[in-house]
């Protein structure tokens, strides 16, 4: 089994990477085998509405100078998905939203190849909009007939300085509880 962990923060090692890893730890421990993903620094454009992927259908988006098709391979590969992004302006950041919008029609063009997949999201967040930020992923997932992990709580952790976050107990307290029911659930999916 196999959990592909995706950070959209243009922080590397950041605080939304930290919440990833926390999830991390508690799938390592069921012997769930992990991947991060860190978008940091690669520039990534945003679906130009072509529909080339509902003619070509072939798990591919036709931009091919960022690092899109990859991540599609590894997602595909996966038998979990965890998607992460800070908190902008109450919404995801750009790298994310152009994440999801590409991921999403390439998905939907080869008969959802995320179908059945457990998924899950988090976000840190300074102080508000985290909400919005958490159901704009979760509505990706959600579309893309995944399986969605819950918590104790709303997935978001509060923090902005890097590490900051660590400091939300009970946001850090959420994170591991999502790796304990994402563990919990692949193991009863079979994967």
């Amino acid at each position: 089994m196999k959990v592909l962990g995706i950070s959209t923060s243009p922080r590397k090692d950041g605080n939304t990477a930290l919440l990833i890893k926390t999830i991390f730890g508690e799938l390592e421990q069921h012997g769930i085998e992990t991947e991060l993903l860190q978008v940091a620094g690669q520039p990534v454009r945003g679906c130009r509405a072509c529909y080339a992927c509902f003619k070509n259908r072939d798990h591919k988006c036709v931009i091919k100078d960022d690092f899109i098709n990859d991540y599609i391979a590894k997602m595909e590969a996966a038998d979990g998905i965890i998607l992460g992004s800070p908190t902008y302006f109450a919404d995801v950041n750009t790298e994310m939203k152009a994440l999801i919008d590409r991921v999403g029609f390439v998905a939907r063009a080869n008969d959802y190849i995320f179908k059945h997949k457990a998924g899950a999201a988090v976000t840190a967040v300074r102080r508000g909009g985290a909400t919005h930020t958490f159901d704009t992923m979760y509505h990706f997932l959600h579309y893309n007939q995944m399986f969605l992990v819950g918590a104790t709580y709303w997935n978001m952790v509060y923090g902005r300085e890097i590490g900051e976050v660590a400091k939300d107990d009970e946001g850090m307290a959420n994170m591991r509880s999502i790796g304990e029911n994402m563990a919990w659930l692949l193991q009863k999916l079979g994967r």
